[in-house]
């Protein structure tokens, strides 16, 4: 728990972004300069880089967009409304913004390249990587996942000489094991939708990021998570207002 508070207190920032909102904001530093990563909320992101903007699932429910910087790069993990929102997509375009997105999130969001699983592409130095995300064990009444296989995206990013793993909404999944050298992880933890703590855990496990976000967290017990991980010193977790 010492080294989770050490963290709390050397890396967080709050910053304004207008009389209603303020949101926190961490630095990793990389050998090209630093990445700000302000932690909107839920399953929303923004990162900056070098004089870019990227917004991940921008959802308008959690900030006023208006307020927010606009893009140079969106990337949108999956189709559902918690984490696709037209409006917000439309308020933070530009002439030149770049959007990715899972094939089934292409018609909604109104512009855009559809990338899928196994998939690579390059934005201006920044190597974008699609990977699965999906339940296994998590269905509906149906039967059917909450998340299919194959539907939906996460996204490795090479950012110089980090790489940073936007889990999307997905479960401990077997491909996880072919993460590799991941700096910075993000991992959604609550249920029905996504994973327990242990679960969570387990997917640290894995592929032993070196920092792990718990995001999209809902009323899950992070604190739980923290003491499933208190013994593995390789991963640092930090919590933020994610959920």
């Amino acid at each position: 728990m010492k080294k989770l508070i050490t963290s709390l207190l050397l890396f967080v920032s709050i910053i304004p972004v207008n009389a209603q909102n303020s949101f926190e904001q961490d630095i990793i530093k990389t050998k090209s300069g630093d990445l700000k990563i302000t932690f909107i909320g839920h399953g929303t992101l923004m990162f900056e880089f070098n004089n870019l903007v990227i917004h991940i699932d921008p959802v308008g429910r959690y900030a006023d967009y208006s307020q927010l910087p606009k893009a140079d790069l969106i990337l949108i993990t999956h189709q559902h409304g918690d984490h696709l929102d037209s409006l917000a997509i439309e308020t933070i375009r530009k002439r030149n913004t770049v959007l990715y997105c899972n094939p089934a999130s292409h018609a909604k969001a109104s512009f855009g390249l559809v990338i899928e699983n196994g998939e690579e592409a390059e934005f201006r130095g920044i190597k974008i990587e699609a990977v699965p995300a999906y339940n296994i064990v998590n269905k509906r009444q149906n039967g059917l996942p909450f998340h299919p296989k194959g539907e939906g995206n996460g996204y490795v990013l090479t950012i110089s000489d980090k790489k940073i793993y936007i889990a999307g909404d997905t479960e401990n999944v077997p491909e996880m094991k072919n993460l590799v050298n991941i700096d910075v992880a993000f991992l959604p933890m609550n249920l029905p939708y996504t994973m327990t703590p242990q679960m969570v855990a387990d997917a640290v496990h894995m592929f032993n990021p070196k920092i792990l976000y718990p995001y999209h967290f809902g009323n899950s017990n992070v604190n739980e998570l923290v003491s499933l991980l208190q013994t593995m010193e390789s991963c640092e977790v930090r919590i933020r207002k994610m959920n």
